[in-house]
């Protein structure tokens, strides 16, 4: 085992051969793994080093939705600070990201294989004074949207990001930015270019014409409805419902005291939104973990969304799922499986029945670099 010392102190490459045994999930069975130059092998290694003898093994965890290099409070983010953030995601387990959104080119972070893989879909796409100032790009002609999804298609790491609903302050609540053939020839432009689109959308009326558009997935969803459910599932829509974020609704409506409407409006969608997300999973539409993080809300709060799944209608195993081989699955990326990169988080005890663990992962290997071991002494982190 080879030691370094890099930007974040001790780390230890598994260069060589290390052993470890524990229950590998998804699949329940306790089994012995090796990790051979950063590769997972289930076939034995001789003179292996035991890293741990048990545990639970779990595929890396996945932050479906959030934004690094967006700064706390709003805001351009720093070169460091991206880079904490990033570090922030991977000692809570979260080793593969999706970047949702972000105003800075955060590829630099593709340098350290101490820090996740970022998923990027370039920068937010909007219309002007219909989100957050400054964030996103803002196009004054509704008719340019194809051929910048286009652009930011080719710009991303297979995603691109729609603004699909906002307060439009005219009226005084929630209404769609794009009309429908415009979000048709969006999405067409970026599947063409081999992209997969999502789209922030908070409330009922942007729905329709963006699922029937062919959107692949839905960021928030809190307005979905039994129609819209079944048109997600006729075309094979996905869901990152966010829940940590959308706890924020009732402050966001405290402070829109100039909008009644829309308030009362926010209010609502959080009050239902755990019916909501229960009715979507029951129907069969897919679930998957993202955190919002960025802004608002503090990154390495994986833990915090799996355990709001599992109060909205998953199983914990479910909502475990939707954070790690699931997520993992439907992102093109592996689980823990022969030759796989070596990219895992282990657990002291079962994360499913014991919810307080997900906060405190033992062993965190990324690439097959261990970049989080347990204390010496009292054997946390």
């Amino acid at each position: 085992m080879v030691i370094r010392r890099g930007r974040f102190g001790l780390s230890r490459r598994l260069e060589v051969r290390v052993h470890l045994r524990g229950v590998v999930l998804p699949g329940d069975e306790e089994r012995d793994l090796w990790v051979v130059d950063g590769l997972v092998t289930f076939e034995p290694v001789r003179g292996a080093e035991t890293l741990c003898g048990a545990g639970w093994i779990v595929p890396g965890l996945v932050d479906a939705h959030c934004h690094v290099g967006i700064s706390y409070g709003g805001g351009d983010e720093t070169h460091d600070g991206a880079i904490e953030q990033a570090e922030t995601e991977r000692d809570a387990g979260a080793l593969l990201l999706r970047d949702a959104g972000s105003p800075i080119d955060t590829r630099f972070i593709d340098d350290h294989a101490e820090l996740p893989r970022i998923i990027r879909a370039g920068r937010h796409i909007a219309r002007p004074k219909r989100y957050i100032r400054e964030l996103g790009i803002e196009l004054d002609d509704e008719r340019d949207l194809p051929d910048i999804v286009a652009e930011q298609a080719r710009f991303g790491d297979g995603w691109v990001k729609i603004v699909g609903d906002w307060i439009d302050r005219s009226v005084g609540d929630l209404r769609p930015l794009w009309s429908d053939d415009i979000l048709k020839q969006a999405i067409d432009a970026a599947h063409a270019n081999g992209a997969r689109v999502t789209a922030h959308v908070f409330g009922e009326d942007a729905l329709p014409g963006l699922i029937n558009a062919g959107i692949d997935c839905l960021e928030h969803g809190t307005g979905i409805t039994d129609d819209t459910i079944e048109l997600m599932i006729a075309h094979g829509t996905a869901l990152v419902p966010t829940l940590i974020n959308i706890d924020t609704f009732p402050g966001i409506a405290d402070s829109a005291t100039k909008f009644p409407v829309y308030a009362a409006h926010m209010r609502d969608l959080h009050r239902r939104v755990r019916d909501t997300v229960g009715k979507a999973h029951e129907a069969g539409v897919p679930i998957y973990a993202g955190t919002d993080a960025g802004g608002s809300i503090r990154h390495g709060r994986i833990a915090d969304e799996i355990t709001a799944l599992s109060g909205a209608g998953l199983t914990p195993h479910e909502a475990l799922g939707a954070a790690s081989w699931n997520a993992r699955t439907w992102l093109g990326r592996p689980s823990v499986e022969e030759g796989a990169p070596a990219d895992f988080v282990v657990y002291a005890h079962d994360p499913r029945t014991n919810p307080q663990s997900l906060t405190d992962p033992q062993w965190v290997v990324l690439r097959g670099l261990v970049v989080k071991t347990p204390d010496p002494v009292t054997g946390h982190r």
